[in-house]
Parts: C-alpha cells; structure tokens; sequence
C-alpha cells in the first residue's frame, strides 16, 4: 500500500469531525488551530462556545485515525506520523 499524505486542512477536518462527535455537536461549531512546539511535540487548541481545549498527539492521532475510516475507507491502524512541513504546514504521512 503507498504512503498516503493528508494535508493540514484535512487534519484540521479530521479534528472538527473528533470534536464534534465526543461533544455531539456539529463540526462546523468547532474551530482548531494546529501547533508545533520543539519541546511538547503537536497539538491543537480547540475552541468550542467559546471555551478552549487542548488536545494533545495522541488525541490528534486520534481524530485522524477516525477521519481514515469513516472518510476514506482506509485502514484506520496504519502508521500514522505527524510532520511539520516548511511549505505545507502540520501533515500526516500514512502508512
């Protein structure tokens, strides 16, 4: 199987999707704002109503191994490796 790449607007996607099912609630109420920190790794701040929350790698592992099932019909268990990209922004390499 070939390496996938999803790109940061679709990880911000897949975060708004996460978000909104453990909230139940629709994606399009949630607004993400991805990060990168030498010292803490990736993470995102989730605002919702107003109020902040702060999801760490593994929750945004979380959220796109949801979006690698439920939209893509993929292997949601395959190798999931979060990249800071110069050019592209937070990416996701697949596989």
């Amino acid at each position: 199987m070939e390496k996938l790449i999803i790109p940061e607007q679709d990880i911000i996607n897949a975060i708004c999707v996460y978000i909104a099912k453990k909230k139940q609630i629709k994606p399009e109420a949630v607004e993400v704002e991805l990060m990168y920190d030498d010292d803490y790794g990736f993470s995102a701040e989730v605002f919702v109503d107003d109020r902040k929350q702060v999801l760490i790698t593994a929750n945004l592992i979380e959220a796109l191994r949801l979006w690698i099932d439920e939209y893509l019909g993929r292997d949601p268990y395959a190798p999931i490796k979060l990249h800071l990209d110069d050019n592209e922004g937070i990416i996701a390499y697949i596989g």
